[in-house]
C-alpha cells in the first residue's frame, strides 16, 4: 500500500495536536504552582484548598482532552489512509474544538468549556468532526474489504 501524498496533511494536523496537548500541560503545570497542587495529587480537594475548583477546572480541561486522543489519533491516521484532505480538514476542527474547550474549561467557569466564540457550539464541532472521521475510517474499512 502506498501512502498519498496528501498525508502529508494529515501528519501535519497530528503533529499540531501534539502541540496543543502540550501547551495544556504546560498550563496545567503552571495551574499546579498558581493553586498550590503538588503531585501527585490529580485533583484538588476543596476543603483544602480554597482554589480548587480553579485548579480543577484546568486539570479537568487537559484531562478531558487525554481520555478522547486516542479515539481521534486512531480515526484521523486511519481515515486519512483514504481521505486524506478530509480527515485533515475534520483533524483541524477537532482541534479548534479542543482548543476552545480547554480555554473556556480553564477559566474556572465549567460552562464555558462549551462556548466558542461566546456561542455554545464547541459540542457540536467536536462531535461532527469525530464523526466525519468515523465515517472516512469505516470508508477505508469497507475499500480494503471490497465491500465497496
Amino acid at each position: 500500500m502506498e501512502l498519498p501524498r496528501e498525508y502529508g496533511y494529515v501528519v501535519l494536523v497530528l503533529l499540531l495536536y501534539t502541540f496543543l496537548n502540550s501547551w495544556m500541560a504546560s498550563k496545567v503545570g503552571r495551574a499546579r504552582i498558581k493553586y498550590k497542587v503538588s503531585y501527585p495529587t490529580l485533583y484538588a480537594i476543596e476543603s483544602e484548598n480554597k482554589d480548587a475548583k480553579l485548579f480543577n477546572c484546568v486539570q479537568r480541561g487537559h484531562q478531558n482532552s487525554l481520555e478522547l486522543m486516542p479515539v481521534f489519533f486512531v480515526m484521523l491516521l486511519l481515515g486519512g489512509l483514504r481521505h486524506p484532505l478530509v480527515a485533515a480538514g475534520f483533524g483541524i476542527d477537532y482541534t479548534i474544538a479542543r482548543f476552545f474547550y480547554f480555554k473556556g474549561y480553564s477559566s474556572g467557569i465549567p460552562e464555558n468549556r462549551l462556548k466558542m466564540l461566546g456561542l455554545r457550539i464547541v459540542p457540536f464541532f467536536g462531535l461532527m468532526s469525530l464523526l466525519g472521521l468515523t465515517i472516512c475510517t469505516v470508508s477505508f474499512g469497507v475499500n480494503i474489504l471490497g465491500l465497496h
